[in-house]
Protein backbone atom coordinates (compact mmCIF):
# COMPACT_ATOMS: atom_id res chain seq x y z
CA UNK A 1 0.00 0.00 0.00
CA UNK A 2 1.21 3.64 -0.59
CA UNK A 3 1.07 6.72 0.95
CA UNK A 4 1.45 10.49 0.36
CA UNK A 5 3.41 12.44 2.73
CA UNK A 6 4.33 15.67 2.82
CA UNK A 7 8.50 16.53 2.91
CA UNK A 8 10.18 20.08 3.93
CA UNK A 9 13.20 19.92 2.71
CA UNK A 10 15.53 22.79 3.54
CA UNK A 11 19.50 23.41 2.29
CA UNK A 12 21.88 23.66 5.95
CA UNK A 13 24.56 26.06 5.13
CA UNK A 14 26.91 23.14 5.63
CA UNK A 15 25.67 22.54 2.36
CA UNK A 16 23.47 19.11 3.50
CA UNK A 17 19.70 18.91 2.74
CA UNK A 18 17.45 18.32 5.63
CA UNK A 19 14.17 16.73 5.14
CA UNK A 20 10.93 16.64 7.80
CA UNK A 21 7.73 15.98 7.61
CA UNK A 22 4.63 17.03 9.85
CA UNK A 23 3.19 13.68 8.23
CA UNK A 24 5.21 11.13 9.65
CA UNK A 25 6.30 11.92 13.20
CA UNK A 26 9.94 11.53 13.92
CA UNK A 27 10.83 11.59 9.99
CA UNK A 28 14.34 13.55 9.93
CA UNK A 29 16.05 12.71 6.79
CA UNK A 30 19.73 14.00 5.98
CA UNK A 31 21.57 14.04 2.23
CA UNK A 32 24.45 15.35 0.15
CA UNK A 33 22.13 15.97 -2.46
CA UNK A 34 18.01 16.26 -2.77
CA UNK A 35 17.94 13.44 -4.28
CA UNK A 36 19.51 11.46 -2.04
CA UNK A 37 18.00 12.97 0.95
CA UNK A 38 14.78 12.01 -0.59
CA UNK A 39 15.60 8.08 -0.81
CA UNK A 40 16.74 8.15 2.62
CA UNK A 41 13.62 10.19 4.20
CA UNK A 42 11.38 7.28 2.20
CA UNK A 43 13.38 4.53 3.65
CA UNK A 44 12.61 6.41 7.05
CA UNK A 45 9.14 7.16 6.90
CA UNK A 46 8.55 3.28 5.67
CA UNK A 47 10.05 2.12 9.17
CA UNK A 48 8.12 4.99 11.10
CA UNK A 49 5.28 4.22 9.78
CA UNK A 50 5.73 0.30 10.17
CA UNK A 51 6.12 1.01 13.90
CA UNK A 52 3.83 3.49 14.47
CA UNK A 53 0.72 1.11 13.27
CA UNK A 54 0.58 2.44 9.78
CA UNK A 55 -1.94 5.14 10.84
CA UNK A 56 -2.79 7.75 8.03
CA UNK A 57 -5.19 7.34 6.29
CA UNK A 58 -4.86 6.24 2.82
CA UNK A 59 -4.57 8.60 -0.40
CA UNK A 60 -5.16 8.40 -3.72
CA UNK A 61 -2.87 10.71 -5.92
CA UNK A 62 -5.03 13.04 -7.74
CA UNK A 63 -2.56 16.26 -7.83
CA UNK A 64 1.20 17.23 -6.45
CA UNK A 65 2.98 20.72 -6.12
CA UNK A 66 6.08 20.79 -6.86
CA UNK A 67 8.70 24.23 -6.96
CA UNK A 68 10.99 24.46 -9.78
CA UNK A 69 13.97 27.13 -9.99
CA UNK A 70 14.15 28.74 -13.45
CA UNK A 71 17.12 30.72 -14.13
CA UNK A 72 16.87 34.15 -16.23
Amino acid sequence: MERIIKLKIEKLPEGYYLATSEDVQGLVAQGRTIAETLEIARDIAKKLLELQGDELPQQKLTQIELPIVVGM
